[in-house]
C-alpha cells in the first residue's frame, strides 16, 4: 500500500473545493433557524473540505493483513470501540482524528476490491437495521452502494433486494457491489429499476428489513454546487422530497411483514425532511411504531456529535472538528 504514502501529497496538492454561497445563504437561513448557534460550528466545517474526514470500511471477503497494518501505522484505529446493540464482529471499520483520505481501489474485473471508503455515519443506518444472517432485506433506494456493501458485510441475508430507480445510478451500484462480493453471494442479490413508491404494492409484505436511505438535499454536495444555475434549482425543487420520501416510507411499510423493521437516513440536516417526515408517518399510520435507539447513540457517542433533545426512534449525527462525520439521519420503525 504505497499508495497510502502519497496521500498527503495529494490532499496538499488539490485545489480547494468552492463553496457554492446560494446554496450557502439557503443554508444559513433555515439551518440557523432550525439549529441556533450549533448551526455556526457546522458550517466550519462543512464549508473546509480539508477539515473532512474519511472511514475505511474492510472487505471480509478480501481480507488482508497488510492493510490492516499499513492502517494502523498511518494512525486509523477501529472505528466502534464501545459495545454497541448490534455490532457484527464481521464489519470491521477504520478511522482517523487527521483529516484526509486513503486512497481509493480503482475497478478491476475479476478482482474484489479490499476496502471501501465511506462517512462512518453511513455505517449507522445498517447498524440500526439489525440485519441477521437469513433474513430478507430491501435496500429501497440502493445507489451508490456503501450501505448495501456495509450490509452484506454483517450478515447473509436470505435475500436481498437492491433497488435504485435510476438507471445509471443502477448499473454503477451493481459495479460496486461486484466489486465486493463474490460471485457466489452475489446470486443472493436482486436488482431492480423499480420506482421505489411503487415496490410495496408489486411486493407486500415480502421483507423483513427495508432501508430507506432517501433522497434528499444532500448538505455537503449541495454546498459545492459548481453551477449556479443547477444549484439555483435544486433550492426550487428541495420543497419536492418531504412528499416523495414520505411515498417511499409508506411503500417500504407496505414490503414490510408484520413485525419487520424498517430504517429511514438522509445525508441533511433539513428537519423537514427529517422528523417533519418520520412525525407524518407515525401520525397518519396505525400500523406502524417508533423503536428505541438511543442507546445506539450512547454506545457511539465517542466517535460521533448528536443534536440533542431528539425522540429516541431517532438521531441526527452533527458534523464536528476532529469527527467530521454526518449530517446524517436516522429513524427506525416496526410494523406492527
Amino acid at each position: 500500500f504505497f499508495l497510502s504514502q502519497e496521500l498527503g501529497n495529494k490532499t496538499k496538492g488539490k485545489r480547494q473545493k468552492q463553496v457554492c454561497q446560494i446554496v450557502l445563504d439557503h443554508f444559513e437561513q433555515q439551518y440557523a433557524r432550525e439549529l441556533g448557534d450549533t448551526w455556526i460550528h457546522i458550517r466550519s466545517v462543512l464549508t473546509e473540505p480539508l477539515c473532512w474526514q474519511y472511514a475505511v470500511l474492510l472487505n471480509k471477503f478480501s481480507q488482508s493483513a497488510e492493510l490492516e497494518s499499513t492502517l494502523c501505522v498511518r494512525g486509523y484505529r477501529p472505528a466502534f470501540r464501545e459495545p454497541l446493540p448490534y455490532l457484527p464482529s464481521s464489519l470491521q471499520c477504520y478511522i482517523s482524528r487527521t483529516p484526509g483520505r486513503f486512497p481509493a481501489q480503482k475497478h478491476q474485473p475479476g478482482k474484489l476490491k479490499e476496502y471501501f471508503l465511506l462517512n462512518a455515519a453511513s455505517l449507522l443506518p445498517v447498524l440500526a437495521l439489525e440485519v441477521k444472517d437469513g433474513e430478507d432485506v430491501l435496500d429501497l433506494c440502493a445507489a451508490p452502494g456503501g450501505k448495501s456493501v456495509a450490509i452484506l458485510q454483517c450478515a447473509s441475508p436470505g435475500q436481498f433486494h437492491c433497488n435504485e430507480s435510476d438507471v445509471l445510478r443502477s448499473r454503477w451500484l451493481k459495479q460496486t457491489i461486484e466489486s465486493f462480493i463474490p460471485d457466489a453471494f452475489i446470486n443472493l442479490v436482486t436488482f431492480s429499476t423499480l420506482d421505489g413508491r411503487q415496490i410495496g404494492d408489486l411486493k407486500p409484505e415480502l421483507y423483513d428489513k427495508v432501508l430507506v436511505d432517501a433522497p434528499c438535499s444532500g448538505d455537503r454536495s449541495w454546498l459545492f454546487s459548481s453551477d449556479t444555475q443547477q444549484a439555483s434549482l435544486r433550492l426550487i425543487q428541495r420543497k419536492k422530497f418531504p412528499p416523495l420520501q414520505f411515498q417511499l416510507l409508506r411503500s417500504a411499510l407496505k414490503a414490510l411483514r408484520p413485525g419487520g423493521s424498517l430504517v429511514y437516513a438522509t445525508c441533511t440536516l433539513s428537519k423537514a425532511e427529517n422528523s417533519d417526515v418520520i412525525s407524518l408517518m407515525l401520525n397518519s399510520c396505525n400500523t406502524v411504531t417508533p423503536v428505541d435507539i438511543s442507546e445506539m447513540a450512547k454506545a457511539a457517542s465517542q466517535e460521533f456529535t448528536f443534536l440533542g433533545g431528539m425522540q429516541q426512534h431517532e438521531l441526527l449525527v452533527l458534523p464536528a472538528k476532529g469527527r467530521a462525520w454526518g449530517p446524517m439521519y436516522i429513524a427506525k420503525l416496526q410494523k406492527m
